[in-house]
């Protein structure tokens, strides 16, 4: 878990590369949906373009990461990657609504797991390979 730009992405097609991991990119596959023009599409990519947190469901987790990284990092990383891949819910706006989206909404997700010992924290503010080699040892240790 964390906010956008926290290097989730990243860290978890590491991980899945390394660990044989199915992983999931559920932004990814949102914005699939949104641009298949769909009615579900176009609601979805109302909910992105405003930065509010499209609803999901899930199954429960066995531990529960979570980037922690400054909201400027994140906006920072999120503005390059908006540039790099055209994302048009990368836009500063709506990269600082989806943060405090986040913060606001993740908060209760994160006291629940964190009462059951789930989570693991991360600072993410380093070099994406700094930041693999803590997760490697998050995982590692679940072993």
């Amino acid at each position: 878990m964390g906010g956008p730009g926290c290097g989730k992405g990243t860290q978890c097609k590491n991980m899945a590369t390394k660990y044989g991991f199915c992983h999931v990119g559920l932004g990814q596959l949102l914005r699939q949906e949104a641009q298949r023009g769909t009615r579900r599409g176009r609601q979805i990519q109302d909910i992105m373009l405003r930065g509010l947190l499209v609803p999901t469901v899930g199954r429960a987790p066995n531990v529960v990461i979570v980037f922690d990284c400054s909201m400027e990092t994140m906006v920072r990383r999120v503005l390059r990657r908006g540039q790099l891949e055209c994302r048009a819910d990368d836009c500063e706006a709506a990269i600082r609504r989806r943060l405090e989206t986040h913060y606001s909404l993740c908060q209760p997700v994160l006291s629940f797991y964190q009462q059951k010992n789930l989570l693991r924290n991360i600072l993410a503010e380093e070099a994406p390979e700094n930041i693999f080699a803590k997760c490697c040892c998050v995982i590692e240790s679940l072993q």
